[in-house]
């Protein structure tokens, strides 16, 4: 394994247990200054014992570096393997084989920590044939949302990168928040051109059950959603923060009628929505769409937390929208027409 691989090796699996972030990124970091440097001069400080001078390589990046570049495996390496390396969750190993997607990621054009780039090179060598990048609405400015402009320079950039990862696909989408009103943040223009819209809640989360309930249904409603996302907006853990208050039935019914998809979210803080409702979602006949939400790229190997839960609640295969192609993804975001034969990976 060659320094770099290592230093982002050890990123990920960080990544991936939800560590600190400033460890995270200290590897990734490493990895991008090493990967920068002459050959000879790597060589050269390895054995001058001079890597850790180097601006962005600390004492512990250079003691990655120098054990792989001496073809050993990084002890640090290995601790964190055995820490983080194994299977996240029991079940849903079946199901995670047969997604070809993720529709909800993000990067550090909003509020996640990686570029572009990064984030779809993990997509693919994670084995997705596609994936959605969804960054947040300008509404969020805590989460440094996209204006109209910033969006479009975005699918720009998108457009321009796409044959650098062929034939994995990079989809233009957005993480559109879902205003008091119900209306959604972003103009409507804009909207129509992505190829993915999931709607969220962010603001207000304590609203009034039936104003919560109306604001969320009137969201589903609107042809430009796609993906309704982390519906209840609870938070796990110290101090956590409670499901919102609203009519599930009456949202789900709304979602079914439209053909919104419910997203069954990974991240393991959120892991939304809850398994009582994730069945009456089930019982009401809707689609979904299992979704990492990552904000890095080890999160991105979150999907077997959703898979699981969607195995031990009944969710159909076929209704599970990354299960299929990126066209056929497209065609239903575009018409809601489901494809009348998705060839599912067996």
């Amino acid at each position: 394994m060659s320094p770099v691989a290592a230093l982002e090796r050890i990123a990920f699996l960080l990544e991936r247990s939800l560590a600190p972030t400033y460890r995270a990124k200290a590897f990734r970091t490493a990895a991008s200054v090493v990967a920068g440097l002459p050959a000879d001069e790597v060589a050269r400080r390895v054995s001058a014992g001079s890597l850790a001078k180097v601006k962005g390589i600390g004492p512990k990046t250079a003691q990655v570096v120098e054990e792989a570049y001496r073809g050993r495996v990084p002890a640090y390496l290995v601790r964190v393997t055995e820490e983080s390396g194994g299977p996240l969750v029991e079940g849903g190993t079946e199901l995670r084989r047969r997604l070809r997607g993720d529709c909800h990621l993000h990067s550090d054009w909003s509020d996640g920590g990686s570029p572009i780039r990064e984030m779809a090179g993990t997509a693919a060598a994670l084995g997705h044939d596609w994936a959605v990048l969804t960054d947040h609405s300008p509404r969020l400015t805590v989460a440094r949302g996209l204006s109209a402009e910033r969006l479009r320079d975005q699918r720009a950039e998108l457009a321009a990168l796409a044959a650098s990862w062929a034939p994995f696909r990079l989809l233009s989408g957005i993480e559109c928040d879902i205003l008091d009103d119900g209306s959604l943040d972003q103009e409507s223009e804009l909207l129509d051109e992505l190829d993915l819209v999931v709607v969220s809640v962010h603001s207000k989360l304590r609203m009034d059950a039936g104003a919560m309930t109306r604001r969320m249904v009137t969201a589903v409603r609107d042809p430009r959603s796609d993906v309704l996302g982390h519906c209840t907006g609870r938070l796990l853990g110290d101090p956590g923060r409670p499901e919102s208050a609203f009519d599930a039935d009456e949202v789900f019914a709304a979602c079914a009628e439209t053909g919104t998809a419910v997203e069954i979210n990974c991240r393991p803080e959120r892991l939304d929505p809850p398994r009582r409702l994730l069945r009456r979602a089930v019982a009401a006949g809707t689609l979904f769409s299992i979704d990492t939400d990552a904000h890095a790229p080890g999160q991105l190997d979150w999907q077997p937390y959703g898979c699981a839960r969607a195995e031990e609640c009944g969710v159909p295969a076929e209704c599970i929208i990354n299960t299929w192609t990126a066209d056929e993804l497209m065609a239903w975001a575009g018409t809601r027409r489901t494809p009348s034969r998705t060839d599912a990976r067996t």
